[in-house]
């Protein structure tokens, strides 16, 4: 069986597979649990001045069928007295010494509250910290959380203080809530940061009952927009993730988190730049014990790549992630259906006739059956076909060749400014 240690700057785990800073890790009892259902490692919920949460909290969108596929809240950082998480933090440590915690810390921009809060947590034996500028709720309205994540000079500011003290890796989370995240990761690295952590959850409003038009969830009849996480965010971390992955101004390990519910989101994102991962709602959806098929599709996944440790996928997709000026504006596929397959239900010529190209005919073929075909002359590859199709396999993307040499936006360009200059050039 594959390795599937991890080593996120200096923090060692068993596997990648980390809970991440929230209600799943708010208690010793919980943090125990988790190890002993095989997690590698917990990232304690975010410890600060204790706050009083509302009731109620939660709330979840379902879509087509699918619960859970985003996950809203308003609850903010733990609401029990600093001593007792450090209490049980100590004893989980002491419990289970080869299992990773880290301490997610959020407290006020001032240096003096950062030296005091690393000094107390470290003392108890957590092998890292994580720096809550994420947070987008609650938190936020009081200075913390990201309001300072969405200024670059604060988190570099309390990154650098953190740095004055601590003795162990300094993880620091970073806020979606952004134009630019690698601006954010970058003021990191600046502050001394050890690794970074992404995406905390998205500023969002989870719904409105439309029949008592209140907010979901709603407290005594009044809302306030929450944080969003969830498979529905998993395509926004991924991009942030490989974003500062591939930044040569950055050049941190990444802990990936954002929508992980199965050992193939793990890949995606280790793929993508991540050392390992965090997991919050597939965990708060579906409890602990998730994290042994991650473990063992994991295991297999590696086997059958002959990948003897979990540490050489990490970042091997990055160089294929790009701008898209970079991409070749020759390269062609083209939609190709296989009629023995097809149920002629023609989502697909619905999908073409209405909203793309037009390019798929209702024919009949020799026996006077009704068909479907592309013309490819006219097909541009958008795959809106292959997506809406309800039968895999019905729809392939095929690539084809045309006869042209790569050639890109970027050159074009190029090309097209020399010629302007009097400068003689290829025509591609």
């Amino acid at each position: 069986m594959a390795d599937l240690r991890i080593n996120l700057a200096g923090i060692e785990s068993p596997n990648p597979f980390w809970l991440a800073s929230a209600p799943p890790t708010n208690s010793g009892y919980q943090v125990q649990r988790a190890f002993e259902a095989g997690w590698g490692g917990a990232v304690w919920k975010t410890l600060g001045e204790p706050i009083i949460n509302t009731s109620s909290r939660f709330a979840a969108v379902s879509f087509n069928g699918k619960k859970v596929a985003g996950f809203n809240n308003i609850e903010l950082i733990t609401d029990r007295p600093l001593e007792v998480n450090l209490k049980e933090i100590y004893e989980t440590k002491k419990r289970f010494p080869n299992h990773a915690i880290i301490a997610s810390l959020m407290v006020e921009p001032k240096q003096e509250k950062w030296h005091e809060i690393v000094k107390r947590v470290e003392d108890v034996g957590v092998d890292g910290l994580e720096l809550n500028f994420g947070c987008p709720h609650g938190m936020a309205e009081r200075g913390m959380g990201s309001a300072s994540g969405q200024v670059p000079e604060l988190v570099r500011k309390q990154t650098y203080w953190v740095k004055e003290v601590a003795q162990t890796p300094v993880i620091v989370k970073l806020t979606p809530n952004i134009t630019d995240i690698t601006v954010t990761a970058e003021a990191a690295t600046n502050g001394g940061a050890d690794a970074i952590s992404m995406i905390n959850t998205i500023n969002s409003l989870a719904g409105v009952d439309i029949d008592t038009w209140n907010t979901i969830p709603n407290v005594a009849g009044k809302g306030a927009h929450g944080g969003y996480c969830g498979p529905a965010v998993k395509p926004i971390a991924l991009n942030m993730v490989a974003e500062c992955a591939r930044s040569s101004r950055i050049n941190l390990p990444i802990s990936g988190i954002g929508g992980v519910s199965n050992w193939q989101d793990a890949v995606e994102f280790m793929l993508m730049g991540a050392t390992g991962v965090q997991v919050c709602t597939a965990a708060m959806h579906h409890g602990f014990r998730i994290v042994e098929d991650m473990i063992e599709g994991l295991n297999y996944y590696l086997d059958e790549k002959g990948i003897e440790s979990i540490q050489d996928i990490v970042g091997r997709a990055v160089h294929k992630y790009s701008d898209w000026g970079n991409l070749d504006l020759n390269y062609q596929i083209v939609a190709r259906i296989n009629n023995d397959i097809c149920i002629n239900c023609n989502k697909c010529h619905i999908a073409c006739e209405d909203t793309a190209h037009q390019c798929i005919d209702m024919l009949q073929d020799e026996n006077g059956y009704n068909i479907l075909k592309v013309r490819e002359e006219d097909c541009v590859g958008c795959n809106l076909c292959s997506i809406v199709c309800p039968v895999d396999g019905a729809i392939d993307m095929v690539e084809i060749t045309n006869g042209l040499p790569p050639l890109t936006w970027n050159e074009r360009q190029t090309a097209l400014g020399a010629v302007g200059c009097g400068v003689d050039v290829v025509n591609k």
